[in-house]
């Protein structure tokens, strides 16, 4: 019946509206330009690029371990913190302190192995790998996270989801300001810098510094959201894992990253991703 009722009113109601819009569009034309201008959203944007056939178990499980292993780290280096301060939200000192548990650059001969590495892993690049390593550089920032968050809230109460929505915006917006904090203190050149032939699409000025690429933005997102997500939703935790090993995995495969900027980036996210939860009541 109410399928019905929908029906019936459909069209009157488009017509009323289409009224109403040449209206507007006549007395207010920035107003329309404005609504029609609206970006899509996570879902959408997936939706309009769905995934390519994605990194097979075996490539990811190396990066995949060592981001694993910052896990236990994480935690103890957050008892701390919570032993400080409780778990009232304090964005600007949790910052300021995230920041300095990340661990020091490497080595200069350690970073030229890890460099080595990605010179080798790219002399195996396939159309389907770079196919795969662009969605993730593009979708794995915000967008994955946002969706599985999506599917989530479609099984949980409306208020409770607005309120996981606001955690996990919350997580990604503070693993780019801390990310971004330390790379631009620790000014590690990517590895495409240092060696401009494994990324001839991007264009890097001779003698260039930047840009800077550790810790890894990417894996510190993708740790926070893992953390968060895996809390709310223990079940699908091996599903979040996955993805971000994927992501990580790209970013070792185009060059963006070495290993050492990826977990960097895991231990700092893990650390966000447990403030998130302890602030939020979790």
């Amino acid at each position: 019946m109410n399928v019905l009722r929908g029906v019936k009113w459909r069209y009157p109601l488009i017509a009323l509206l289409a009224v109403a819009a040449v209206a507007v569009s006549t007395l207010r034309p920035q107003l329309v330009t404005a609504v029609t201008a609206k970006k899509p959203g996570a879902t959408e944007r997936i939706r309009q690029d769905p995934p390519p056939t994605l990194f097979t178990d075996a490539e990811i499980a190396a990066i995949g371990a060592a981001a694993d292993a910052q896990r236990a780290q994480a935690d103890a280096l957050f008892a701390r913190w919570r032993t400080a301060h409780g778990t009232t939200r304090d964005d600007r000192a949790f910052t300021a302190w995230a920041a300095r548990q990340v661990p020091a650059p490497p080595s200069a001969k350690r970073r030229a192995a890890e460099l080595r590495q990605d010179q080798a892993l790219a002399r195996t690049r396939t159309a389907a790998g770079r196919k795969a390593a662009t969605w993730l550089e593009l979708h794995g920032k915000k967008d994955v996270w946002r969706l599985y968050l999506h599917d989530q809230r479609e099984l949980v109460p409306a208020a409770r989801g607005k309120s996981e929505k606001a955690e996990l915006k919350a997580a990604l917006t503070l693993a780019k300001t801390i990310s971004d904090q330390v790379a631009a203190e620790d000014r590690q050149p990517a590895p495409f810098v240092l060696d401009p032939a494994l990324r001839p699409d991007k264009a890097v000025t001779p003698g260039a510094k930047g840009p800077y690429s550790y810790p890894s933005r990417h894996a510190t997102r993708s740790a926070a959201a893992v953390t968060l997500l895996s809390a709310l939703s223990p079940h699908r935790a091996a599903d979040y894992r996955w993805m971000r090993d994927e992501v990580l995995y790209s970013r070792l495969y185009m060059a963006g990253h070495v290993t050492s900027d990826l977990t960097a980036g895991t231990l700092l996210g893990d650390l966000i991703g447990d403030y998130e939860l302890a602030v939020s009541g979790h």
